[in-house]
């Protein structure tokens, strides 16, 4: 059972078959060696736990700008990680390009993950990279509250009060979702254990209503069957693109440091065993370059994270965000936050 190193051969990795699969793709990986039709060129292999949909035509410009032979898994950002963890050195893969920082500190914190140069650190601002230089922020995101002004007038200022009785069965959240868990993570560091499960038992006797992701969230609130969603904002702003007539909701940027407001990262690292450390690094380097940049701005209308590129008029500006002060690099701990949901019995 080859893996093709073709890129349009990609591979998914489904939630409930992780165990088998992670055995399956260990035994029947690439061995990081070139085509062999084109001895000459390397190749790369990229585990991206960010969607296809999403990444794939930015990947297609990394194959085309480098030339390398692109092999690219995608799957969950954690379970993806988690395979990586089982792999260990005899993992085929280069790069990891996570969904959220939580992934890339548990990899970093297992020593899976190489030192960068200064030279690519040197471009993402200090509070979007590993502070072990294990990892870089490529774009960002932003938590929010997505709301129905036809129902809520103000949407609350602190994420812990969307649990309140006024907001009973009217709330949304995904909590299978890669990005829900990394705000929990966070509003575990942030406002400790004890507060954290129990605003998760408040939310689940307020008869919080349950998704699989953002958008069926934004479906929900568009036809009227929630009030309130915790989103990531550039879902928002991606309807608004497609549709804008369609859209009624809107959003909510919480202040004064809130756990809701946190502005997290999809990033990558360089695996510690990668055969192809050189073109990893050289992968690495052109997603952040100014076109890859202003991929995310024109594409996914996240933020970009290396200064000076224009990000989408629409969207208040990064430093204006009052988003919480932590270390993105505590947000590893993702494990104890699915076993913290599972108990509570949102999972």
């Amino acid at each position: 059972m080859p893996v093709s190193h073709a890129r349009r051969r990609p591979v998914h990795l489904a939630a409930a078959a992780l165990p088998a699969l992670a055995l399956l793709v260990s035994g029947c990986a690439t061995d990081g060696t070139a085509d062999p039709d084109d001895p000459d060129e390397e190749s790369l292999t990229i585990y991206s736990g960010r969607g296809e949909e999403l990444v794939d035509p930015l990947l297609d410009q990394l194959e085309e700008e480098t030339g390398y032979d692109i092999s690219v898994r995608y799957g969950d950002t954690a379970e993806l990680a988690a395979q990586l963890l089982e792999e260990g050195d005899r993992t085929d893969a280069d790069l990891f390009y996570g969904q959220d920082a939580g992934a890339l500190g548990a990899l970093a914190n297992e020593g899976m993950l190489a030192e960068l140069p200064e030279d690519i650190t040197a471009e993402v601002p200090e509070e979007f990279r590993a502070s072990d230089d294990t990892w870089v922020g490529l774009s960002g995101r932003s938590r929010v509250i997505a709301y129905d002004p036809d129902q809520v007038d103000t949407p609350p200022d602190r994420v812990l009060d969307v649990a309140g009785e006024e907001y009973a069965g009217e709330v949304a959240i995904a909590p299978t979702n890669a990005s829900f868990q990394a705000f929990v993570t966070a509003l575990r560091v942030i406002e400790g254990e004890d507060a954290t499960e129990q605003w998760l038992r408040d939310l689940q006797d307020n008869d919080v209503q349950l998704y699989d992701n953002n958008r069926s969230m934004l479906d929900a609130l568009e036809d009227g069957e929630i009030s309130l969603s915790l989103n990531n904002h550039y879902y928002w702003y991606e309807r608004v693109k497609e549709d804008p007539d369609s859209v009624t909701s809107e959003l909510h940027y919480l202040p004064d440091g809130d756990a809701g407001a946190l502005v997290n990262i999809a990033g990558a690292g360089v695996l510690a065993p990668s055969a192809s450390e050189d073109a990893a690094l050289e992968a690495l380097e052109y997603l952040l370059t100014a076109d890859a940049q202003e991929y995310f701005t024109d594409e996914t209308s996240e933020y970009p994270v290396v200064e000076g590129t224009p990000t989408l008029d629409e969207l208040p500006d990064l430093d204006d965000l009052e988003q919480p002060d932590i270390d993105l690099g505590d947000l590893h701990a993702l494990d104890e936050t699915l076993e913290l949901l599972e108990e509570v019995g949102l999972v």
